[in-house]
């Protein structure tokens, strides 16, 4: 098993910018707002042949009586975060401001670290100056060791943290592992519909922030979960609102990170809240991820509160179905993640909607499956009167499936025959969850 250090320090003292430089990506947002890393962030970092696992966390501060309620709660739950993290740790990084000095939020922090008995290194941030190196010596109070000077932002002084981070972990356990393919899901859905909410009570556990503010997820959190064998990754992103709408720089920054989750995801859930219905922003993330050829699940959240009679919920499946007709092969699922109610049905459909989504059509099977398609259904004629035909078929790739078609004009492929031949297939051959792609080329 890989060793964890978390990165540690009060709010905008450029721990994300330090996380990101030592993973060698851009995994944290990073932004002159103090308070943008909120959840947990984890990374893999290795140095001189040995790994570990970084994890970024949320700027550590005190609760002041000049916040409001609800900021003094977000407060407290991002610290919380932070203490879970370093409950996983086996050492820390304190991260420190060098240019704006020695704090009395350092030295809590100090103290926090000192009582749990973690190895920490002391960092010194934003050392781009020699004569600001020079005067480094107040840190020395927090009772942490030697401090070391760095700057995350141009890499000076990286390489040192690193091998002291390596020297603190000592030498690597070694495990072998074997285990099933891992199943990326990306949880989306409009802000404030419970994506964090339904991840944590699929965890049951607080693993990332949940709060009645809509924005509270910045980052894209990705965390691993297995399940019955099967190894999950599930990516919580933050809420895709309207393009006119997406206005700050930081804001911007969380919604492409949250369709970059859906691009690198095998399986899509997209998150819907009962009360409100489908609304136009829920056909716009249908239309990304059918374009993006990812299965998906339709999960309905906040079910709870609905007055629900006999035929309610097949009259609202009716509804997603007409609105989000772009993802029509999705099932759905109604769910409350506050109560829990029917949650632990999703990793079965996540697993059943990737197996179609990763199936392989056998090309005996495929082309018998063509024709009776196409019994039922015959290819529209030409204008001169000429028959469309289409001589075989071949499975060419999977994740969605695509089948390759080989006909005597292409160019008479309408549009409506290519959506029978679409839902037809989809029927015939059980693959629900997931699009299909069709592609065709002239045969003689």
């Amino acid at each position: 098993m890989k060793s964890v250090v978390a990165i540690v320090g009060r709010p905008n003292v450029g721990k994300s910018t330090l996380f990101n430089r030592l993973v060698g990506e851009r995994r944290s947002i990073t932004d002159k707002t103090p308070g943008v890393t909120r959840d947990r962030i984890y990374g893999e970092v290795e140095w001189t042949g040995r790994e570990f696992v970084a994890i970024d966390t949320g700027g550590w501060e005190d609760d002041r009586r000049d916040m409001d309620l609800s900021a003094r709660m977000l407060s407290r739950a991002i610290r919380e975060q932070a203490e879970i993290a370093l409950d996983a740790a086996d050492a820390a990084v304190l991260v420190v401001d060098g240019r704006t000095g020695l704090t009395t939020l350092d030295q809590m922090m100090a103290d926090v670290l000192r009582s749990r008995g973690l190895p920490v290194v002391l960092t010194v941030n934003k050392m781009e100056s020699r004569s600001l190196v020079d005067d480094i010596s107040e840190f020395y109070a927090l009772g942490l060791g030697e401090p070391l000077p760095i700057s995350a932002e141009h890499g000076h002084n990286t390489g040192d943290l690193l091998d002291a981070i390596v020297a603190l972990l000592g030498p690597e356990e070694t495990v072998s592992e074997e285990s099933a393919e891992q199943i990326r899901v990306a949880i989306v859905g409009r802000p404030n519909v419970g994506k964090s909410s339904l991840l944590n009570a699929l965890l049951r556990d607080e693993r990332v922030l949940v709060s009645d503010r809509p924005g509270t997820t910045r980052d894209a959190i990705e965390v691993a979960w297995s399940w019955e064998g099967q190894d999950f990754a599930f990516v919580d992103t933050a809420g895709l609102r309207k393009r006119s709408r997406v206005e700050e720089k930081l804001e911007w920054h969380s919604v492409s990170r949250a369709l970059k989750a859906v691009r690198s995801s095998d399986v899509v859930l997209l998150l819907l809240d009962a009360e409100e219905m489908v609304t136009e922003q829920d056909q716009r993330i249908a239309n990304y991820t059918r374009r993006e050829g990812k299965a998906a699940v339709i999960v309905v959240n906040k079910w709870d509160v609905v007055e629900a009679e006999a035929d309610t919920w097949d009259d609202y499946v009716d509804l997603i179905h007409r609105r989000l007709y772009l993802i029509d092969y999705a099932s759905a699922v109604s769910i409350s993640a506050l109560t829990g109610q029917r949650i632990m049905r999703l990793p079965e459909m996540v697993l059943a909607a990737h197996r179609c989504w990763k199936t392989q059509v056998p090309t005996a099977e495929l082309n018998r499956t063509v024709r009776r398609i196409m019994e039922r259904h015959e290819p529209p004629v030409s204008r001169s009167g000429k028959k469309l035909r289409i001589y075989y078929a071949t499975q060419v790739a999977v994740g969605p499936p695509t089948f390759l078609f080989f006909a005597n004009d292409p160019r008479q492929i309408t549009e409506n025959y290519r959506r029978y031949l679409d839902r037809a297939m989809r029927e015939e051959l059980g693959l629900s969850g997931t699009p299909i792609r069709l592609l065709f080329r002239r045969s003689e």
